[in-house]
């Protein structure tokens, strides 16, 4: 679901900031399934991650690459479970 007021410019940084464990990606490394225009590979795949599929755009994507870049790091960041370990 993409929303109206945030739509998707196809950035890539949701694909790259935050882990995604179903696919063994840690946060910082470029999904493999994200093509060099930006898109998904499996996107609309049944093999396409349920938090990929359900992730909508939003606020979180700031109004650039790094911008997005540099909020999700930190979502990520502050949402990691190791997170906990390091306190």
């Amino acid at each position: 679901m993409i929303s109206a007021h945030h739509p998707c410019r196809q950035c890539g940084a949701c694909c790259i900031a935050p882990s995604i464990s179903s696919l063994d990606k840690p946060a910082g490394i470029r999904c493999p399934h994200l093509t060099s225009g930006h898109t998904c590979s499996i996107f609309g795949a049944a093999s396409r991650p349920r938090v990929c599929s359900s992730y909508p755009p939003g606020e979180e994507c700031g109004n650039s690459f790094t911008e997005a870049m540099e909020i999700l790091t930190r979502l990520e960041t502050l949402t990691s479970p190791a997170r906990g370990e390091d306190q």
